[in-house]
């Protein structure tokens, strides 16, 4: 049995309406919320990015998986907001976590699917023998130029999966990707905000790709929508992971759980991720999990869990996602949002 042993998330405390973003440009929030289902999103503090939210990720996936971090053989963190262009962000949190030196580090890049393609390589080193654990984090401060369509969803949080054989919390059975060359959204080396092909990102990529892998891992499985308990697929807005599940024939309540992205955004690496941890916090013992993530560029990566009786005892030992999402919140005003996340630039 492989799986995950260990799993935490983190969002900021800080939100922006999207209503407050839709008045600052002389938008209809009424039309923008009926658009993309969005209420809010978390916005990362000054002193936030994508190794600090990897950070308290695995801090809370430690604490429920209750292991020596020294017996970690690999972290791997996945974004496409890393700090540095050169720099890996693992090596900073292996230091803050008492992870290593004997340990295999990589940041991972694919657009969206960043995050669940490190947690398919850290489990797939488990699967193999190779090493006792493994950790895979997606995370992301997402980026969304002001006056974009992105800029009502780009949003900051994270999720991290300790994957091991001993005391498995969600046993992976099945997995499979769907990968293309499919290029509907991009953003070059010195650019601040990426584009996108509009509503080429829709059927020709992300549904493509999502009913792709989705479509083959049922089939791999020899399983049916009805055998799930619970359903979540990448969240770019409120209304495209919800046309997803009806299409592959998922109800409404199996992707009520996981579907957390009216009040946090889209998380790009930590989308589907945080989606899975939101589940995590309240599955049961033999729930089964269906999970596709999308990337754009463009690929998905399909999971299928199985919860066991290990699960109820560890989901009280670090703070819930849904807990982190409602409560402490501190709304910011458009420019106090745009200060933050540094959309003023200077010419020098």
């Amino acid at each position: 049995m492989v799986g995950i042993v260990g799993y935490g998330a983190y969002v900021p405390r800080y939100r922006i309406k999207a209503e407050t973003i839709a008045h600052q440009w002389g938008m209809d929030p009424e039309a923008i919320n009926r658009g993309l289902q969005l209420i809010e999103k978390t916005v990362p503090g000054q002193d936030e990015d994508t190794i600090t939210i990897s950070v308290a990720a695995a801090k809370n996936a430690l604490k429920r998986a209750q292991i020596n971090p020294q017996e970690i053989g690999a972290v791997y963190i996945g974004s496409e907001s890393h700090p540095y262009a050169v720099k890996p962000s693992g090596t900073i949190l292996i230091d803050a976590l008492g992870i290593g030196p004997h340990v295999h580090v990589s940041s991972f890049e694919f657009a969206c699917k960043a995050g669940s393609e490190a947690m398919y390589v850290a489990y797939s080193h488990v699967k193999s023998g190779e090493m006792k654990y493994a950790l895979g984090i997606g995370a992301d401060t997402s980026q969304g130029a002001p006056g974009d369509a992105l800029e009502y969803s780009a949003s900051a949080g994270g999720a991290a999966f300790i994957m091991g054989s001993e005391k498995v919390l969600a046993e992976i059975l099945f997995t499979n990707s769907y990968t293309s060359d499919t290029p509907d959204f991009w953003r070059r080396e010195g650019e601040s905000y990426p584009r996108h092909g509009g509503r080429f990102t829709g059927d020709p990529a992300y549904f493509k790709h999502i009913m792709g892998a989705a479509n083959a891992l049922l089939e791999k499985s020899n399983m049916k929508p009805e055998d799930f308990q619970y359903a979540v697929f990448h969240m770019p807005n409120g209304k495209f992971p919800q046309e997803a599940g009806k299409r592959l024939g998922f109800t409404k309540k199996q992707l009520e759980v996981g579907w957390i992205v009216p009040l946090m955004g889209n998380t790009y690496s930590g989308s589907s991720p945080t989606g899975l941890a939101a589940i995590l916090d309240v599955a049961k013992p033999n729930d089964m999990i269906f999970m596709v993530s999308f990337g754009s560029g463009a690929g998905s990566d399909g999971f299928i869990y199985r919860v066991t009786d290990e699960l109820p005892k560890v989901q009280d030992r670090a703070p819930k996602l849904r807990d982190m999402l409602d409560k402490n919140k501190i709304h910011l005003n458009y420019g106090e949002y745009a200060k933050f996340r540094r959309k003023i630039k200077l010419n020098e």
